[in-house]
């Protein structure tokens, strides 16, 4: 009878231990089998992904990538959590958005929310959304010292703020007991609008919270305008660390002490479907703001309070059911992060109002992660990955660096008035867009696995938002001119744009370029049609005919284009074919136009191709 060591397992401790030179071999033999002669640390470079900011994910990361010690939850520099026992007691604070402008329809919303999951209220004020004098009848039945309500009034942010503290007041709650937030913003206000915006008011408040009201804060560090603009991570909290600062500067100069002053800031950031860079950028955020806290005088002021929101860069508005996922993987990031607040946007975020479904499916989403996945148990459950603390001091660099470079510049209202921001965002949009484009940096449902069939999801639209600073960008947005494009071809002619798909060969030789160009197409809103059978030079000419396309596209393997390539791409311009494209790498094949492969510009290749079709931009 064989009797198991009652020590733990050990299965290994007789093997040597593997380096990481043995390693880089092995990476070595596999990529040479995909033809790539590479070897040492340029094989691990070849499996090394850039990102943003200079940044690079390597495919290892081991001991020797460990950063200093980077301290406990609820202490200097709270890179592992603003408070001792982060959300392992109750979970983060399940935030919802309400923007609609009707009182009593916002005020049945809000109710259902905080009935079924939702701990906290974030309502939308001013013009475009709930008017200020509606406040009272939206939080109607709102136990005030139970759930946290936090306003976003804009450039109305002063009477918002004295009808929510009325309402206080009115509804006999004790005043210590009252949690939130004014969100007084006017750096994030000039963001949006482009509009100066005092803040001698929010000093105002910030005041009299801090005489009055122990857990209510006055002013919100927005740096969605900036992530809405197109900005990097690293781009995000630089600007939204100079925001804080610039608020700092206000109160403490009217006399706040530090810790106070920094006591009446919430710091708002955006959650992307990247879940190891959202993780590391909430890290990052707390570990910057203490760092600022720190050369201000008190580094134990710099725990940062957090609301993290699903992007709304990332949603979409074709297969919008897709962006379920998206928001699931990006509060999951929030929450392991160490948001104190998540917002998920309802799926269909993007199409107008949300409906209740959608609103269920959003405050559910929080309420899996926390209550089936048990997310919230372990505090800062990333912490120790080598690669997320390495992310997370990698990033918090380059966040400085773009942080000092707007101090340079004069601060952050000096940076937004000059352009110098504006610019430095654009510039790394262009370059997104372009990895967009080329669906290097692909959309589930959008520019990849499109679905042409789909039935439209319609919503009511949604209040217009403020304009004239900064720009909102999406990431679909390419692919949605083009989409609608097709629409109002069909809806006029009752037909979409068409590509004959001209399979040559057996279906092992061409189903994996006619799959790849079919998905191409369609993400232009461009119907692919191809014969059941592949064709020849003989047969393409009556099969392109009965397709009803104007365009083909050959596909099939580089040795059957060297051997029928030139005779079909005839056949096929014989038949009235206007432009032949070929799905693979460009070569010389007599009567191909174009080209189509993996990271080309199909943006641009789709354009092109919807304006030679005569549809109409």
């Amino acid at each position: 009878m064989t009797v198991l060591p009652d020590d733990g397992l050990s299965l290994a401790a007789d093997f040597p231990d593997a380096t990481h030179e043995q390693w880089q071999r092995l990476v070595e033999g596999v990529l040479r089998k995909s033809g790539k002669d590479v070897s040492g640390a340029a094989a691990e470079e070849a499996l090394s992904t850039a990102l943003e900011d200079g940044l690079t994910t390597r495919p290892l990361y081991t001991a020797r990538d460990a950063v200093a010690d980077v301290g406990h939850p609820g202490f200097a520099p709270f890179v592992r959590g603003g408070s001792a026992v982060g959300g392992a007691a109750t979970g983060w604070d399940v935030r919802q958005r309400h923007a609609t402008g009707d009182p009593a329809r916002t005020n049945e919303s809000v109710l259902a929310d905080l009935e079924n999951g939702v701990t906290s209220l974030w309502l939308a004020l001013g013009p475009d959304a709930l008017p200020v004098s509606g406040l009272e009848r939206a939080l109607d039945g709102v136990y005030l010292d139970l759930a946290p309500v936090v306003l976003d009034a804009g450039a109305e942010y002063e009477p918002a703020a004295h009808a929510f503290l009325r309402f206080v007041e009115a509804a006999g709650v004790a005043k210590s007991a009252v949690r939130g937030n004014l969100g007084a913003d006017p750096l994030g206000h000039e963001a949006r609008t482009g509009a100066e915006l005092a803040a001698d008011a929010a000093v105002e408040l910030a005041r009299r919270l801090g005489r009055e009201y122990g857990g209510l804060r006055a002013l919100t560090v927005d740096a969605l305008p900036y992530h809405e603009a197109g900005g990097s991570a690293a781009q995000e909290l630089g600007a939204s660390l100079a925001t804080g600062v610039a608020y700092l500067r206000l109160l403490t100069d009217a006399g706040l002490p530090l810790e106070e002053a920094c006591a009446q800031l919430e710091f708002r950031y955006a959650a992307t479907a990247d879940q190891f860079l959202t993780i590391a950028k909430v890290r990052a955020a707390r570990r910057l703001w203490a760092r600022v806290a720190e050369a201000s005088g008190d580094a134990g002021a710099g725990a940062q309070r957090q609301h993290v929101v699903t992007s709304p860069v990332m949603m979409a508005r074709r297969d919008p059911w897709v962006n379920m996922l998206r928001t699931t993987v990006a509060c999951l990031a929030a929450g392991v992060g160490g948001a104190d607040a998540v917002t998920v946007l309802p799926f269909d975020h993007a199409l107008g109002l949300p409906d209740a479904f959608a609103r269920r499916i959003a405050r559910n989403t929080s309420t899996i992660l926390l209550e089936e996945s048990h997310l919230a148990r372990v505090v800062d459950p990333a912490g120790g990955s080598w690669y997320v603390e390495r992310l997370t001091a990698e990033l918090a660099a380059a966040a400085w660096a773009f942080f000092q470079d707007i101090e340079r510049a004069g601060g952050q209202a000096a940076a937004l008035r000059s352009g110098m921001l504006g610019e430095r965002l654009a510039a790394t949009w262009a370059e997104r867009s372009k990895r967009l484009a080329k669906r290097r940096e692909p959309i589930t449902g959008v520019s990849e696995f499109p679905n042409l069939a789909e039935k439209p999801v319609e919503r009511e639209p949604a209040p217009a938002g403020p304009t004239g600073g900064l720009p909102r960008v999406r990431r679909d947005e390419a692919y949605e001119a083009l989409r609608a494009r097709s629409d109002a071809h069909l809806a006029a002619t009752g037909a979409r744009p068409k590509v004959f798909l001209a399979a040559l060969g057996p279906a092992a030789a061409h189903t994996a370029r006619a799959s790849f160009a079919a998905n191409l197409f369609q993400a232009g809103g461009v119907e692919p049609v191809h014969d059941p059978v592949s064709v020849t030079a003989g047969t393409a000419a009556e099969a392109f005919r009965a397709s009803g396309a104007t365009i083909a596209c050959l596909c099939s393997s580089d040795a059957l284009y060297a051997e029928e390539a030139a005779g079909v791409a005839a056949a096929l311009r014989a038949a009235g074919a206007e432009r032949v494209f070929l799905a693979g790498r460009p070569d010389e094949y007599d009567g191909v136009d174009a080209y189509v492969f993996a990271g080309c510009d199909a943006v641009a290749v789709l354009s092109s191709t919807l304006d030679l079709m005569g549809v109409a931009p």
